[in-house]
């Protein structure tokens, strides 16, 4: 099925449920066909005009189409409640904990994805509104120590472990992004004034594309520059050194 679908390639732990769920949704999508084809065709044979020449004004007269209708409610509600609902929930109370994955901020704008890396000590530097200006466009505390080894930020270019946890807090500068990377299976809305937390484990060393689901503007298709790296350890740790700032650089 996944051939016949052509699915992109998959580069994540979780992603191999998402392309199940996909799969599973054709196969209803392909009963519902089947069974509405049928339909039709009975009733093309039962209700034409040679079998019923003579119109009947009074239409149906049992309830079989509303306890019906009242099935389909009452399936709906059991997948939703019973399996929907603790799955998400499962979900989210599974987000591995700071120090076991690699934390990066991403704030969308129109038209690029800023990045952001704590440094050594995994702890961002402190950024307050009332800090922002020409100079500090991010609001950085530079009293904060914390953020002496933080990365300078970085446009359009992600790098990450292969097969370790990755949590994406993601924000938007601007207006409604949407961050999306195929291969990952992940797609999560960037709003202003919101930090949405994300998370994955990549599983294949590569290089992927970083798409906005959002339109956003006219320069909506420069989103699509941006690039996810999916690195060795050791490589991600060379590429973490050469990105290293001098002490006390928030510029």
């Amino acid at each position: 099925m996944e051939k016949i679908l052509n699915l992109p390639v998959l580069a994540s732990k979780h992603g191999a449920d998402v392309d199940k769920l996909v799969i599973y949704v054709h196969y209803l999508m392909g009963a519902l066909f089947v069974g509405w084809l049928i339909y039709f065709l009975v009733a093309l044979a039962k209700f034409n005009k040679w079998s019923n020449p003579k119109a009947d004004y009074v239409g149906i007269r049992s309830h079989a189409s509303s306890w019906i209708e009242g099935a389909v409610v009452l399936a709906e509600a059991v997948l939703l409640v019973g399996f929907a609902v603790p799955l998400w929930g499962r979900a989210v109370e599974g987000f591995p904990k700071d120090g076991e994955a690699t934390v990066v901020k991403v704030v969308a704008q129109q038209f690029n994805w800023n990045v952001f890396y704590p440094g050594a000590d995994g702890v961002f530097c402190k950024q307050d509104l009332s800090l922002v200006s020409s100079d500090n466009p991010w609001g950085f505390d530079k009293s904060d120590p914390k953020g002496k080894d933080d990365l300078p930020p970085m446009l359009g270019e992600i790098h990450v472990p292969v097969d370790k946890p990755v949590i994406i807090r993601l924000s938007s500068k601007d207006v409604i992004h949407s961050f999306k990377v195929i291969a990952m299976r992940v797609t999560q809305d960037a709003i202003p004034g919101m930090m949405i937390p994300l998370q994955f484990t990549p599983t294949k060393i590569g290089v992927y594309q970083i798409n906005c689901a959002q339109l956003c503007g006219n320069g909506h298709s420069s989103m699509a520059m941006g690039r996810m790296y999916v690195d060795s350890q050791a490589d991600y740790e060379k590429w973490l050194a050469s990105k290293a700032k001098p002490a006390a650089s928030f510029e």
